[in-house]
C-alpha cells in the first residue's frame, strides 16, 4: 500500500461522496487529513468513523466560497502542523439543474461559486506556503462536463471548464517551483449529485441506471495515486477514471 505518512492533506467537500471517501482513503495511508465542509452533522459522522478506525482525520467547518474563512483554515493548519503538503479541491455543486432561460441568476452564481471560485480560493490559500517550502500537490476534482456541454448544466459545465483552466494555469506558473497541479474527471459516481441528476430528467446522464455509477472508493483510490510520483507525468492535465490506462496505473479495477 502506498504510504502518505507525515503528509498533511486538506480535503474540501469532505463530509459526503468523493470527498468523504478520499479523506478516509488518504488517512488509511497514514496521512494527517483535515476534512472541511459546510455540514457539521456529516462532519461529525465522518469524525466518529475515523475514530473507530483509528484514522487521523480532523473535521473543520468551513464555507469554501468564503476566501477569508478558507484562508484562515489554511493558516491554522500550517501553524498547527508546520506543513501542508496536499490540497484536494473536491467541493462541488450541480443544483439546481435547469435550462438557461429558466435559470435563477442568484442560484446559478452560487453553484458556480462552489465549482470555480472555491477552487481558486483553495489554490490561492495554499500556494504561498507551498512556494515557501518548494513543494506541494494540488488536485482539483474536475468533470467530463468541463469539455462536453450537457443540457441543463450551464452552471456546472462552464464552472468546471474554468476550474480545469485553473489546473493548467497553476501548472504553467508553478511547476518549476515544485508545485504539482492535476485534475481528476471521475465520471459518474454514486453520490447525492447523481440522485439530483436523475431526478431532473434532463439530458442522457439522468437516464443512466444507478448501477452504472462508480462507487466513491474508485475516484478516492485514483486521487491517492495522484499524490504519488508515479502520476507526475500527468501534471497539468485532467486524468479520467474512464481511462483504462489510468485505472490500471492506479490499481483500480
Amino acid at each position: 500500500m502506498t504510504t502518505l505518512k507525515n503528509k498533511v492533506v486538506l480535503v474540501t467537500g469532505a463530509s459526503r461522496g468523493i470527498g468523504r471517501a478520499t479523506a478516509l482513503k488518504l488517512a488509511a495511508q497514514d496521512a494527517e487529513v483535515i476534512a472541511i465542509a459546510r455540514s457539521r452533522i456529516d462532519l461529525d459522522k465522518l469524525s466518529i468513523e475515523a475514530s473507530q478506525r483509528n484514522l487521523c482525520i480532523t473535521p473543520m467547518h468551513c464555507d469554501v466560497t468564503n476566501f477569508d474563512a478558507l484562508n484562515g483554515i489554511v493558516q491554522r493548519i500550517v501553524q498547527t502542523y508546520k506543513r501542508l503538503d496536499i490540497l484536494v479541491n473536491n467541493a462541488g455543486s450541480i443544483e439546481p439543474i435547469s435550462h438557461l432561460a429558466e435559470s435563477d441568476p442568484n442560484i446559478w452564481v452560487k453553484s458556480a461559486d462552489v465549482n470555480y471560485k472555491a477552487v481558486y480560493f483553495g489554490i490561492r490559500s495554499v500556494l504561498p506556503h507551498m512556494l515557501k517550502v518548494g513543494r506541494g500537490i494540488i488536485i482539483n476534482v474536475s468533470s467530463g462536463a468541463a469539455s462536453s456541454p450537457r443540457e441543463g448544466w450551464s452552471h456546472y459545465c462552464s464552472s468546471k471548464a474554468a476550474a480545469l483552466m485553473l489546473t493548467k494555469m497553476t501548472h504553467l506558473e508553478y511547476a518549476d517551483h515544485g508545485i504539482r497541479a492535476i485534475g481528476l474527471s471521475p465520471g459518474t459516481v454514486a453520490t447525492d449529485m447523481q440522485v439530483a441528476i436523475r431526478a431532473s430528467g434532463i439530458n442522457p446522464i439522468s437516464q443512466l441506471s444507478p448501477n452504472s455509477h462508480s462507487p466513491v472508493e474508485r475516484p478516492a483510490a485514483i486521487i491517492a495515486w495522484l499524490c504519488t510520483d508515479d502520476a507526475k507525468e500527468f501534471d497539468g492535465s485532467d486524468v479520467s477514471l474512464n481511462d483504462e490506462r489510468i485505472r490500471r496505473r492506479a490499481g483500480v479495477s
